[in-house]
């Protein structure tokens, strides 16, 4: 029952839910190296004699919209997107914020100081928490902003930021709005995702309203079909704070 009380709780006016993923559809961001989600047709048609529901096949990568990386997709042998703990769904929510800079310049990658500016206002990041990096990446309409050379650029993580986290803080798992955890404009490949991914943890990536979440005190859920074997899927995110 203490449970269940929780659950009225925390579905009270007292709370503010967030829907932290992009709905899917073609026009979802996403990696541009994938191609679009598509709806295949129908499965069943209950218009048709004999059926009594409707169904549809759709074409979806792995790794589209708002998604949870498994640390699998770096690391062959590591945990596939079943392996990942059950517990793994749910983590205290620390949003840093760094819009201002990325506005600034779109190249930002967060820096330890960051952190510690962060942990300044708000004390240090408790252990096992979803650290997720607010740029506001995912109000634009053009995520990967190439230059006139073709070359993209959008912020992500210093790889020392990420070493901070994991190893001084001990945090759960990252996230971040745009495609990519490391900023291209850096030139060093994708050496902060495979990182992350090295140590067992998993990242989401194309999240979106982080600006509507506190930045220290809410809770997040973590959502994903549990595929055999995958290496990450589309997730649902939700974040929760109290008013």
């Amino acid at each position: 029952m203490k449970l269940w009380d929780l659950v009225n709780e925390l579905k009270s006016d007292r709370y503010e839910w967030v829907e932290l993923s992009h709905p899917v559809s073609p026009e979802t961001p996403h990696w541009i190296g994938f191609d679009p989600f598509q709806n295949l047709g129908l499965a069943l048609d209950y218009h048709e004699e004999g059926y009594d529901v409707i169904s549809y096949y759709y074409k979806i990568v792995t790794q589209y919209g708002t998604h949870v990386d498994a640390p699998c997709h770096f690391i062959p042998g590591a945990a596939s997107l079943d392996q990942i703990p059950t517990k793994s769904t749910m983590f205290p929510l620390c949003v840093i914020n760094a819009a201002d800079k990325v506005k600034a310049n779109n190249d930002y990658a967060l820096t330890i100081d960051d952190v510690l500016e962060y942990e300044s206002r708000y004390g240090t990041i408790p252990e096992g928490a979803f650290v997720a990096m607010r740029s506001d990446w995912s109000k634009r309409s053009d995520f990967e902003n190439n230059d006139a050379d073709g070359n993209p650029h959008y912020p992500g993580w210093k790889l020392e930021t990420l070493k901070f986290l994991v190893e001084e803080r001990n945090v759960g798992a990252i996230g971040h709005e745009p495609t990519d955890t490391d900023a291209p404009a850096a030139g060093l490949g994708w050496i902060g995702e495979r990182y992350i991914l090295s140590t067992g943890r998993f990242q989401v990536e194309v999240m979106k309203n982080l600006d509507l979440v506190p930045e220290s005190g809410a809770m997040i859920m973590v959502t994903t079909p549990r595929v055999v074997g995958a290496t990450g899927f589309t997730a649902r995110c939700i974040a929760i704070y109290e008013k």
